[in-house]
């Protein structure tokens, strides 16, 4: 048997989460096939055909597909599940939204959040807010997971590239379409990717504060830019921008938190990053505790320093 991979696209290029996903996949020692659902994909095909691991692509192009719809991407995959042992996903928004559904049509549980593969049928997820580590082991025939990317390093590139194959999808009435969409733009790079991130918590004070402080500190370390929940509720900053429990989980090489306590929900989203580097007035502020460089005081007067430091 082999596994199935989702892969995660825009149909134009492929996200990083889903190399790192990759990565865990082949830790199962299972040929790892890759399906790309999409509209107009073959260039996202060609890319996943590169990567070290894959064993086929399965290429499923069809308009049904080209917005991502968990509904027609569904039963795709249920159309395709007994061929396999494992169903994965990365753990963005889209695989959230898919693999449930899949699992609820195939009468098994899902595994959330895989952190590590211990063998085909144990897997490791964090819970309570990432302050503990569970170890699961699946007696289900099949094992349909989403893989927490930011636990894995991505995948890389072979010379020869794996064998594209086209499949025809299922045909059917879907209640669900899409209406629209509306996009941000940025040149930043992306926040669940970047290798650098610079976030800020709700001592910033104001939306304008947040951008006057953080905006030139992440333009010149060329950072992704990242916000506490209470920075966000406060609306100092968009949703997309939340990182922790309830918003995007990061592991970049570097995190620089600006006024963020810590709370629990926040470190459960930045913890795994390599370098934390924090700056609160708060000496006992709980940032403080996985931070491996900090310093208490004024950020308004210290990230403007930081700044001149850096030329």
């Amino acid at each position: 048997m082999t596994t199935l991979l989702v892969a995660d696209h825009d149909n134009r290029v492929l996200s990083d989460a889903t190399a790192r996903a990759l990565t865990a996949l082949c830790a199962l020692d299972d040929a790892v096939h890759v399906l790309v659902a999409g509209h107009q994909a073959r260039p996202v095909a060609e890319q996943v055909a590169k990567l070290h691991g894959t064993g086929r692509v399965i290429l499923v192009d069809d308009a049904a597909f080209a917005h991502g719809l968990a509904e027609p991407l569904a039963a795709l995959i249920l159309s395709l599940a007994a061929d396999y042992r494992v169903i994965a996903a990365p753990a963005t928004s889209g695989g959230k939204d898919v693999l449930p559904r899949v699992a609820a049509l195939l009468d098994v549980m899902q595994i959330s959040d895989v952190v590590r593969v211990v063998s085909p049928d144990t897997f490791e997820r964090p819970i309570y807010a990432g302050n503990a580590i569970a170890v699961v082991q699946s007696t289900d025939e099949k094992k349909l997971l989403t893989i927490r990317t930011s636990a894995f390093a991505a995948a890389g590139t072979i010379a020869v590239a794996v064998p594209i194959e086209e499949v025809v999808p299922p045909q059917g009435v879907w209640l669900a379409r899409f209406e629209g969409e509306t996009l941000s733009s940025s040149d930043r790079p992306d926040l669940a990717s970047a290798r650098i991130v610079v976030s800020g918590g709700r001592a910033l004070g104001s939306a304008e504060k947040f951008q006057e402080i953080i905006g030139p500190l992440a333009e010149r370390l060329h950072a992704a830019i990242g916000a506490s929940r209470a920075a966000v509720d406060a609306g100092y900053a968009p949703n997309d921008l939340q990182v922790g429990q309830t918003g995007k989980v990061v592991a970049p090489d570097l995190y620089i938190a600006l006024g963020i306590s810590g709370a629990i929900q926040h470190l459960a989203g930045m913890k795994d990053s390599k370098i934390i580097v924090a700056i609160n007035k708060d000496e006992d502020a709980p940032i403080f505790q996985v931070a491996d460089y900090g310093i208490v005081g004024d950020l308004f007067e210290i990230v403007p320093e930081l700044e001149k430091a850096l030329g």
